[in-house]
């Protein structure tokens, strides 16, 4: 029987559902591009509209007359390497994603390809004659009046935008009447950019000699072929800058044989700044304890990972840079980790003057043609040592031999989109890849991992002083009850005005943590309670007094507030406290005195700028929301007041106190890292409350005992996992009878012998936090019982189940474990 090449591919198109490494056979002439890593167009499904995929494997069978071929190859060689391929089919099972999904995670969103579809009309039709054709159609007249006026031909996402979304229906029903056609093209979102370079042909002396002659008459050919003897290889650009010589010379000097052209890669990244290069590190006792503790487990080859618990401004930082140091020694990479992109800069700054160019930078805030180039130069081996966010964890860095992550605990480690991965369990896996080590940073560690510390699952290290000896700062809770009763309701307490001015008459700067955006929480009416709620949402929107708008932070919506009540015409009163109210207090309490603000609506991605100003120009108060509570080093901040200490505590989640205890005790830390002494004053409704007493005391060992006895009573992580599936969709009664199907069908399922002995817990359907978001009703499921494969098997068939089913049309359902919301 006839052999043939077989490429099996995961293809974009395919649903969760439906999602399987799809067969396709490779041409003759596609035989050498067409390898495992590589993307190609494909035909699919029953219409073969061509859409892209990543062949995962190749193998050599039968040649079958059903299987459909390749459509061309997009990449000259592999973007994903086999420890890619590996991850992305590790992320499917372990996520609930499609293979697609996890490849287009793991690469940068630079290299993926734009789908352009182009709809042309049949040649031989005029306007008149298509016009014949359609008949009844409804909307066709509309669409072929654009399409002629167009010149016959348009894009489909220029015919949406004139016809509407719903245009396409009417498209793919012309193009089987033969009245149009359909081409699909792919385009890179982001090219590589190159620039010209010349060169000489020949011996510097042979060139001068031959333009010797020619000196006086035509200086410029003379001064290009001086300047290449000196350099011997310029941009065209430069060429032309520094001899003043025109594009139409250098023309000449190639016509004459003298240069040669010749295109050069160019990377688009920022430029560095002119850091001075750091001091050598010296460890106290504490530290170069867990450092060499630390560097024992790099130099095993084996995964291991290890817990770095210090409090703040123990110098965990330092520990890194040296581990770094002596990883990269060896001739293995490093990735470090860091929850938000305002800590980068700062710590950018840290590694760039210890390793220089060795560091390349991977965030968000980037532009997409500097993310693409620095993963190119990671890819290449040119940067060993990565610093960035979540998806940093990717680096495609050879020789992988440590990976750190730096405030482990937090939330933003854990992606919103599909698939909901956790950056944690991406680096373990990689770790275990390359034999490598993972470090787990934090003052406040997950209840997680301090859990898997204990039980001597990780290696644990413990730093219990500041690196300069310097005492933790003195904490004051301040009761709020008692403040109202004085008859102060504003945001900022007595006490803590006091001691705000007493740091303004030091000379010293303050910080005030207040975590929520906007100038109040809500507008209320004082005469029949109306609150007004966002439209699309079930919650209400938030009043922004720098534009006089209501804000939902969920969807986006904003319309103008208005004085009165759209109910019963009262007048509407601000109700609660938020940044931009409390920075409007601070400006009448202390007049004259420079507050900076710092939130999502002042920073704009810009969080450096604004650090620097809070710096160079000392001003007197920085008052802002998480931006300011985590991982930020300054020598003259004496004081951290936290305005509302209970708006995180009180949530509906069982990592409410977890968070509540990080975020007071990390913002607290921001206090006396310098030579002076440090305060800091926690404002509450609660004082009595467990979790504020142990943040004010910084004891974690307290928080940790109380707060592990309360998850194993009511089995929560790490005592057991707990699933979440989400169903969402326009009906509310359709979701939530589809919510109580999957409960019923999840309980018959669970019932087997093999997961019976995880003891597993069905709950729901519950409404969701919120209920509706854009206009979509959820309602979620609970499990409670073990991740493990039985179990994942069972989920994985849920979910393709609910897809497949008619009277699901319409609805979404998505699962996560351990959710951080």
């Amino acid at each position: 029987m006839e052999q043939a090449e077989i490429a099996k591919v995961a293809v974009s198109a395919a649903t969760y559902s439906i999602d399987k490494p799809y067969d396709y056979l490779i041409p003759e002439p596609m035989l050498e591009k067409a390898l495992p890593g590589v993307r190609v167009m494909v035909p699919f499904g029953r219409g073969n509209r061509s859409c892209e995929g990543v062949i995962m494997a190749r193998e050599t069978a039968p040649k079958r007359s059903n299987v459909k071929a390749l459509e061309s190859v997009l990449d000259d060689g592999p973007v994903l390497d086999s420890w890619g391929m590996s991850l992305a089919l590790w992320m499917r099972q372990r996520y609930f994603c499609t293979m697609y999904e996890a490849v287009k995670t793991i690469l940068p969103a630079g290299l993926w390809y734009q789908m352009r579809e182009t709809f042309t009309a049949a040649e031989e039709l005029d306007r008149a004659a298509a016009g014949a054709l359609v008949g009844k159609i409804k909307d066709a007249d509309r669409v072929l009046d654009m399409l002629f006026a167009a010149g016959g031909s348009a894009e489909l996402s220029q015919l949406k935008s004139a016809c509407g979304d719903g245009v396409e229906p009417v498209l793919r029903t012309l193009c089987k009447k033969g009245v149009l056609s359909s081409d699909i093209t792919a385009a890179r979102r982001i090219g590589d950019k190159t620039r010209r370079m010349a060169e000489l042909t020949m011996d510097g002396a042979e060139a001068l000699a031959l333009v010797e002659p020619r000196k006086k008459s035509a200086p410029m050919r003379y001064e290009v072929v001086l300047l290449l003897c000196a350099t011997g290889r310029a941009s065209v650009q430069d060429i032309c800058y520094f001899t003043g010589a025109s594009a139409q010379t250098l023309k000449g000097l190639e016509k004459s044989g003298i240069v040669a052209f010749s295109e050069e890669e160019k990377l688009r990244i920022p430029e560095p700044k002119a850091i001075r290069p750091g001091l050598p590190i010296v460890l106290n006792a504490e530290q170069q304890s867990a450092f060499e503790h630390l560097l024992a487990l790099t130099e095993t080859k084996k995964p291991e990972a290890a817990l770095l618990q210090g409090v703040t401004g123990s110098g965990k930082t330092q520990v890194y840079i040296r581990l770094a140091q002596e990883v990269l020694k060896r001739g293995r990479s490093v990735i470090v980790l860091v929850p938000e992109i305002v800590l980068t800069p700062q710590m950018m700054e840290k590694f760039s003057s210890y390793f220089g160019s060795q560091v390349a930078m991977l965030h968000s805030s980037l532009r997409m043609t500097e993310r693409y180039d620095q993963w190119k130069r990671i890819r290449r081996g040119e940067a060993r040592l990565v610093l960035g966010t979540r998806s940093a964890v990717f680096a495609p860095v050879r020789e992988l031999g440590l990976v750190i992550m730096d405030e482990e605990q937090e939330g933003s480690y854990l992606s919103e989109n599909a698939p909901r991965y956790h950056t944690r369990d991406i680096a373990k896996f990689r770790c275990a890849q390359c034999g490598a080590a993972l470090v787990l940073g934090s003052a406040t560690p997950t209840v997680e991992t301090a859990w898997c510390a204990k039980q001597g699952q990780y290696h644990h290290e413990l730093l219990r002083r500041r690196y300069n000896e310097k005492s933790l700062p003195d904490v004051t809770v301040v009761d709020l009850r008692q403040e109202i009763k004085a008859g102060n309701a504003g945001a900022i307490s007595g006490p803590l005005r006091r001691e705000l001015r007493e740091n303004l008459d030091r000379g010293e700067q303050s910080i005030l943590f207040l975590n929520r955006r906007g100038n109040s929480r809500m507008l209320v009416c004082g005469e029949c309670g109306s609150v007004p709620t966002c439209p699309r949402c079930s919650v209400s929107m938030t009043y922004h007094s720098a534009n006089g708008r209501l804000m939902c932070h969920y969807c986006g919506h904003s319309q103008r507030s208005s004085d009165t009540c759209p109910e019963c015409g009262g007048i509407m009163k601000h109700i609660g406290a938020g940044t931009q109210r409390v920075e409007e207090e601070l400006r009448d309490l202390f007049p004259g005195v420079g507050v900076l603000r710092m939130d999502a609506d002042t920073a704009g991605g810009d969080h450096e700028k604004l650090l620097s100003r809070f710096i160079n120009e000392r001003i007197p108060i920085l008052l802002g929301t998480q931006m300011v509570a985590k991982g930020l080093d300054f020598e003259n901040v004496t004081l951290v007041g936290v305005l509302s200490a209970d708006s995180s505590l009180y949530l509906d989640n069982y990592r409410a106190a977890e968070r509540t205890f990080s975020l007071l005790t990390q913002v607290v830390g921001r206090a006396g890292r310098g030579a002076k002494r440090g305060r800091a004053m926690i404002q509450t409704y609660t004082p009595g409350n467990e979790v504020i007493q142990s943040a004010a005391q910084q004891d974690y060992e307290q928080f940790y005992e109380s707060e592990i006895a309360l998850r194993r009573i009511r089995r929560y992580p790490p005592f057991a996992d707990l699933f979440t599936l989400t169903v969402s969709g326009g009906d509310e009664s359709a979701v939530l009878r589809a919510a109580a199907s999957l409960r019923d069908e999840m309980r018959e399922l669970m019932a087997d012998e093999t997961v019976r002995d995880t003891e597993p817990e069905i709950l729901g359907p519950a409404p969701a936090p919120v209920l509706k978001v854009n206009n979509r009703f959820r309602y979620r499921i609970f499990l409670s019982g073990k991740n493990d494969k039985p179990t994942r098997e069972r989920m994985a068939w849920l979910l393709r189940e609910f897809g497949k089913r008619r009277e699901n049309r319409g609805l979404n359902l998505f699962a996560d474990c351990n959710a951080m919301d």
